[in-house]
Formats: structure tokens, sequence, C-alpha cells
């Protein structure tokens, strides 16, 4: 048996989360088959209930795989090059490729051992005669396994590269949400088409694994407006994702050797030395640079703010101005797309995906700033310096806050152009536009605060990290799955009672997007969220009093 797959396995299985999850797994898919289980003399000889809940075993299946697999991969290798320990296993007669191997088996044992916990419930799905022609249960399980490569091998491949823990799951995160979520958009907009784009869109499309669940569980033709799916994409995800994993482990595999520790910095181009257009675009970039050097300190300006946006890459103005004028370009391409007709989706329906746009951008970005900015100090020991100095906890907790706000409301700003649009085109829309910004607000503030809470409860910031992805991914994307299935097996009333506690369900009923206008979530959803950044701002304000509390 491999060493690294025999310390990397029993390492994680030997923990009280693992077996905590894997309860809790085996207990939630056998929950749901007990809700539709038939009662009495009654039986569905069409296996359509036993369908229904196998659509819901697989949905959650899948969110599970995005959510819990890149995490464990995406600290594999950095943590062994922090702590220097890299540096002894290329030392060791073992090969690179047997490295990769144990790493990677680790990763794929610990996942197996959660989907076999499922198999109880699929096994009561088929029993019920719910895997029929409309989706199989060994074509879900298939296309899960799959997944589960696929997403493993690309966060290897970001932790082979990267520097740090919380750095490499910030950016396995992205990648794996570009992977599922910004692959669909080309064909969400092509769709229909004959021409080379529209083939090539409609492979793009099968790089992620939610077209191949989705035909798996019968449901393949759902989001394509009417127009009638062409299949198959089971099929080109297979191939696809196998070709994506094959590349990712031959490209982590060439670089794990000693050159991982040589890398030489670029030496870059001074501005004097460019074109007369990049010197004009780089002044234009920088003009707000915070990392420039300048007068004193305003006695007005928090000195802990300043020293997160100069010591954190994401704090720099170039990066900051990247993102907000992506952000803005996309929102006002949704709202250009809305009001030219070109797509005969109407506006709700445009409105909806720009409200999921916004969210998205929070629930990347809001636990990647704020999960970090406590534990980090705790973890490289920087704290103790910090509570030295004559600044009181308020006023951390402040600068701290600050630095994470600012950054998200110039994001969520940027993309305030495509509603103006909206409201342009139909005037009549104002008031929905003013509940779904109110919405949004909160919703911000809340992933702030569940980060920065996170980030007082855990010393390190890759559990914090990851832990504020779950939790806020399980708030905001877990109702939704209820929602999928309503009216089959959840009741009108139970959708409603568990959209209520969704920010994000709020807003698309505030926007009455197409299925959320049947639920009265307002103003209760409001103030359940308002509740709950309440409590959270509690737990920040004791967690941050006892942290500068004298030893």
């Amino acid at each position: 048996m491999n060493a690294i797959l025999r310390r990397e396995l029993l390492a994680v299985l030997r923990t009280r989360k693992a077996l905590a999850l894997q309860l809790g797994v085996a207990l939630g898919c056998a929950l749901l088959v007990l809700l539709r289980w038939p009662t009495g003399d009654v039986i569905d000889l069409s296996g359509a209930r036993s369908m229904q809940v196998l659509r819901i075993v697989g949905y959650g299946l899948l969110t599970a795989v995005i959510l819990l697999v890149p995490a464990f991969p995406a600290t594999a290798i950095v943590r062994e090059k922090v702590q220097g320990t890299l540096a002894l296993l290329f030392n060791t007669p073992l090969s690179p490729l047997s490295i990769y191997a144990g790493k990677l088996a680790g990763v794929l044992g610990f996942t197996a051992t959660l989907l076999v916990m499922t198999i109880p419930a699929a096994a009561a799905c088929y029993a019920l005669g719910g895997s029929g022609s409309e989706g199989g249960i060994l074509e879900i399980y298939g296309v899960l396994g799959v997944a589960v490569v696929q997403f493993a091998t690309l966060a290897l491949l970001v932790s082979s590269r990267a520097s740090s823990s919380d750095a490499a799951l910030r950016i396995t995160y992205a990648l794996v949400l570009a992977v599922c979520v910004l692959t669909l958009a080309p064909h969400a907009l092509l769709q229909g088409g004959t021409d080379v784009l529209a083939v090539l869109a409609g492979w793009l499309r099968c790089l992620s694994p939610i077209p191949a669940v989705m035909e798996a569980l019968g449901q393949g033709d759902v989001g394509s407006h009417g127009m009638s799916a062409a299949g198959g994409a089971i099929g080109r995800y297979l191939i696809l994702a196998s070709l994506m994993s094959v590349a990712c482990t031959a490209m982590t595999i060439a670089g794990l050797n000693h050159r991982l520790f040589d890398r030489a910095r670029p030496p870059g181009v001074m501005t004097e030395d460019r074109s007369t257009s990049g010197r004009i675009l780089r002044r234009l970039i920088f003009l707000l640079d915070p990392q420039r050097r300048s007068g004193g300190m305003s006695v007005w300006v928090n000195p802990v703010m300043v020293k997160e946006f100069r010591t954190r890459r994401f704090g720099r103005s170039h990066w900051t101005l990247r993102l907000i004028a992506l952000s803005a370009i996309l929102s006002l391409a949704l709202s250009y797309v809305a009001a030219s007709g070109m797509l005969s989706w109407g506006i709700e329906v445009i409105g909806g995906l720009l409200v999921l746009f916004q969210v998205t951008l929070l629930i990347v970005f809001a636990p990647s700033l704020g999960s970090s900015l406590v534990s980090a100090e705790r973890e490289s020991g920087s704290w103790q310096l910090l509570r030295m100095t004559p600044l009181s906890a308020g006023a951390i907790l402040r600068g701290k806050l600050m630095s994470v706000v600012l950054p998200l409301l110039l994001v969520l700003c940027a993309t305030l152009p495509g509603y103006v649009v909206i409201i342009v085109t139909k005037p009549e829309l104002i008031p929905q536009v003013e509940r779904v910004i109110v919405c949004l607000g909160l919703t911000a503030v809340f992933a702030v605060l569940l980060a920065a809470a996170a980030s007082t409860l855990f010393r390190a910031t890759a559990t914090a990290t990851v832990a504020s992805y779950l939790a806020l991914v399980a708030i905001c994307v877990g109702p939704l799955l209820v929602w999928l299935a309503r009216e089959a097996p959840f009741g009108h009333e139970t959708v409603q009672t568990v959209l209520m506690f969704d920010p994000v369900a709020a807003a698309l009923q505030a926007f009455e997007t197409p299925g959320f206008t049947h639920y009265e979530l307002l103003p209760v959803s409001w103030w359940l969220t308002s509740a709950a950044c309440v409590a959270l701002f509690g737990v920040l304000i004791v967690r941050m009093w006892n942290l500068t509390r004298p030893e």
C-alpha cells in the first residue's frame, strides 16, 4: 500500500469530522427516501415518486461533490510545502508519480466512502421503480465519480502551484465555479443555432457535470426555453472531464520536483520603458493604488484597514478595478440582452440572472476575504504584535471589516448599471429593483459577518475558509434544492418556510422571477436575515474581546 495513501486516508478517516460527515450524508439520504415511501396498501407503479426522491438525492450529491471534494486536495501539496515536508518527500525513494498517486487516492478513497453511504437510499429508489429510462442510478454515480476525479485533479494542480493554503482554496473554488457555471453561459445564449459557435458552446457546456446529472435524472430539457435538448451530455462530459483530468494530472506530476522551491520572480518592466499606450493604461489603472507611498495617514483613517489593503493581494487596486470592470460589463450585457429582446426571455428572467450573478460574486469573494481577517494573523503569529498596539478591540474590528466591505461594495455597485437599464426599459419595475437591492445588501452584510465570525472561531485560515464557504452555500443554495423539489415531494408551505431563510430566494421573489412568484417571502426574510446578522455580529464582538484580552 502506498505510504502516502495510508497516511492521507487514515488521517482523515480517524477524525470526528469525517465520521459526522459520513453519518450526516447517510441519514439525510435516508430521510429523503422515507418522506416519499408508500404508506399502507398504496404503491406508485409508475415510479414517479421514487424518481422525485432520486432527483433530490442526485442534486444533493452533486452539490456535496462540488463543495466538499476540492477542499481536501486544494491543501494537500501546498500544506506540505509550507511545513517543509515536501522537500523531504522529494528526497525519499518515492517518485513524483507515487507521491501524486498517494495524494489523489487519499481524496478519492474518502469521497468513495461518502458515496457508498448513499447507496442504500439509491437502492430504495430502485426498489420503487425509479431508475427507468428517464435516468439510471448507475449513470448518476458514474457522472459523480468522474466529477470527483475532475475536481480532485484540478485542486491538486492548483495546490502544486499555490504559495499558501488559503490562496489555494480561493483559486480552486473560483475555478470549480467557472467550470460548473460559467461554461453554461455561452450555450444559454447561443442554443438553437447551427453555426460553429453554437456547436462549440454545446461542447463547452458539457465540461460541467450539471448538464450530465440533469440528463441522467431525466431533466435534460430544463432551461432550454422550449427547445428540445439534443442529448448526449453524459457521453460528452465523460470525454471532456477525462481529458481535463489527464491534462491536470500530467501538469501536476511534471511540476512535482525541486524546481517548486526555485521559482524566480518576474523582473517586471519599468513604466517608462513601456509603450505610450501601455504607460497611459498603467497610469489609469493605478490612479487609486493603495500600495503607493503617501504622506502620513490622517487621524480619521483606521490603520488596520490601511494595513489590510497594503498587505493583501486583492486589496491592490489593479485587481479590484479589473473585477469591477468585468462585473460592470457582464451586468450591462445581460441588461442589453433583456432590453433588445434578443432571446425573448423577458426582463424578469434576465433580472433573476443578474441577481444570481451578484450572489455568485458574494459567495466567491466574501469568504475568501473575510475568513482570513483574524485567522491569518493568529496562524502567522502577528496577532500578538497587533494586540500590543494601543488600538482597541473595536478599532481592530472596524478596520478588519472595512477592508472587506469596501471591495465588495465596489464590486456590487459595478453591477448596478444593469438595473438602471432595466428601470429605463420598464419604469414600473422600480419598486421591485428597490426590494432586490435591499435583499442583496442584507446578503452582503450576512456574508461578510459570517466569514469574519468563522475567522475568529478557527485558528487555521484554510479551515476558516472552508467553513465559510460551506455555511454560506448551505444557507444561500441549500434551500434552492428544496425549491427544485417543490410539490414533489415538498409541499407549498414547506418550500415557502424553507425559502424564508434564504436571502437569495427573497431577492428572486422580489424580482418576480418565474418559479418564485407563488411564494410570499418578504418582509419575513428581511427580518430573519437581519436577526442572523445581529447574532453573528454579537459572536464577532465576543470573540474579538476574548482574543484581545491579556493572557
